[in-house]
């Protein structure tokens, strides 16, 4: 040790922790894009974050087409409806595979020189030419190719190039074809030769590329299928090997028409996780159809924000943006309230018109009525533990091989009281508290490095049912005789 003279300090490490940020619902949607439209593409199957309707669609590119193009609606609720953000994209349509090849398509020129193509033209692979045989043109000297508002490709003759007296050209090029896109690549998997990740296997890549844990995962139009629904169930239940999210998931409105068969469905198609939340019917809004999945995600978002990010409060009768509900080829739905109770009665979500406009309806998880325990079938609940678990891991993630003194023990138990505490003051549980028991940490764990601690953890449980019994009371008719 160096010879010291003199007055000297040093620091020591602070004895509470402050808690990690935890994106407390974060949206993943999985699904197909109009990357053709895209200013700055993003590779297909890489989840992109995106804060901003913007940003969305330069790099997914954005249509109308939301049968064929399934992202496209939950950009348009997310930005537009709710306006909540961030939320992560994976656009599972491949350009390089999900594709066709036209060559020698014929167009004709109207009276500007200009002519339409109605497809989703990838414009890279674009070659205009003045006759079948010909060769191919170039863009900039002989025309111009852009998209219009709508999606469409306007290729313009420019006036001293080879075009500008010819009624008509050759056109070869790709188009993305979203009908070749199916469950399988929705489902995804792992490259066995490259490594590469595909569709929902995705979901762990969220938190290494943006130090974001999923919060919800999505993908409107497609969870109807039990299959999907499964592997989505299953990826969401443990992200990372750690983290915990709900699934949204949606009864097919095509073939279950009736409120009295969704339960039904429900139950055979085995829609009955503790982290799922299954919806039925669609909602409309104007002239556009929603998923109801998607408008629960908006709906989660709004309540979140307004909750400093914690979801300690139940979606349900919360305002949702719908003037109604429908099937999937626009059939009014109309529910009354026992017909939504009776829904929310059998684990699903739904939205009421009763009193102060649409609301969306229902507490439960898909596990229940099977599943009685609390922290399982209310979906607020459910979220708060998904929710308190995500922040421990990453508060104390730093702490992992630290030497097992009474310090780091003290450290973690402490740091979380204060934090329990403080959210009891604000009311987002009604008690909490941290231990380190002596009878869950035997000798032979601690000698293994295992520490063990043990929450005490109670959110509030919605008021679902506010009963107020009314009796005539015969001692008032005292007061007629003044």
């Amino acid at each position: 040790m160096a010879y010291k003279h003199g007055v000297y300090t040093s620091e020591t490490p602070t004895s509470i922790v402050p808690a990690a940020n935890s994106t407390a619902g974060l949206p993943v949607v999985f699904g197909t894009a109009p990357v053709h439209l895209a200013s700055d593409r993003t590779e297909a199957n890489k989840p992109i974050l995106c804060y901003t309707y913007a940003e969305a669609v330069a790099a997914l590119g954005y249509s109308e087409d939301w049968d064929k193009y399934t992202l496209c609606e939950a950009m348009r609720s997310q930005y537009s409806l709710y306006a909540v953000a961030p939320t992560v994209f994976v656009n599972v349509l491949d350009t390089t595979k999900h594709k066709a090849t036209i060559t020698d398509k014929e167009v004709q020129f109207d009276s500007d020189k200009a002519t339409t193509v109605q497809e989703p033209v990838l414009l890279e692979t674009l070659k205009v030419k003045k006759a079948s045989a010909g060769q191919p043109l170039t863009e900039g000297v002989d025309y111009e190719a852009a998209f219009d508002s709508e999606g469409n490709l306007i290729i313009t003759a420019l006036a001293d190039g080879q075009l500008a007296a010819s009624a008509s050209a050759f056109l070869d090029f790709d188009k993305i074809d979203p009908s070749a896109v199916d469950k399988d690549d929705i489902i995804g998997g792992i490259d066995i030769s490259t490594g590469a990740y595909t569709g929902l296997e995705n979901l762990a890549k969220v938190f290494p590329l943006y130090r974001l844990v999923p919060g919800m995962v999505l993908a409107p139009g497609w969870t109807q299928d039990p299959e999907i629904a499964a592997v989505m169930a299953a990826k969401a239940s443990t992200i990372n090997g750690l983290f915990k999210a709900s699934v949204l998931v949606d009864v097919p409105t095509d073939t279950v028409k009736k409120y009295t068969d969704v339960s039904a469905w429900k139950n055979n198609n085995n829609y009955v996780g503790v982290d799922q939340i299954v919806c039925w019917p669609m909602v409309k809004l104007g002239d556009r159809k929603y998923h109801m999945s998607t408008a629960a995600m908006g709906v989660m978002g709004v309540l979140d924000a307004t909750n400093d990010d914690i979801p300690y409060a139940s979606p349900s009768n919360e305002n949702i943006q719908a003037n109604g509900l429908c099937l999937a080829d626009g059939t009014e739905v109309v529910l009354d309230l026992e017909q939504a109770n009776y829904l929310n009665g059998q684990g699903v979500v739904t939205a009421l018109n009763f009193i102060g406009g649409w609301k969306l309806w229902g507490n439960r998880t898909g596990c229940y009525p099977a599943n009685t325990d609390v922290k399982d079938n209310f979906i607020c609940l459910r979220r708060m533990f998904n929710w308190h678990a995500q922040t421990f891991i990453l508060t104390y993630w730093s702490k992992v091989d630290d030497p097992t003194k009474r310090r780091l023990i003290d450290l973690v138990v402490d740091s979380e009281n204060i934090r329990l505490n403080g959210f009891v003051s604000r009311g987002f549980l009604l008690g909490g508290r941290v231990e380190y028991l002596k009878e869950e940490n035997p000798v032979t764990d601690q000698m293994d490095g295992i520490v063990r601690f043990h929450t005490y953890f109670t959110p509030p449980v919605p008021a679902r049912v506010i009963e107020n019994t009314i009796e005539f009371d015969t001692s008032y008719l005292e007061t007629l005789f003044g």
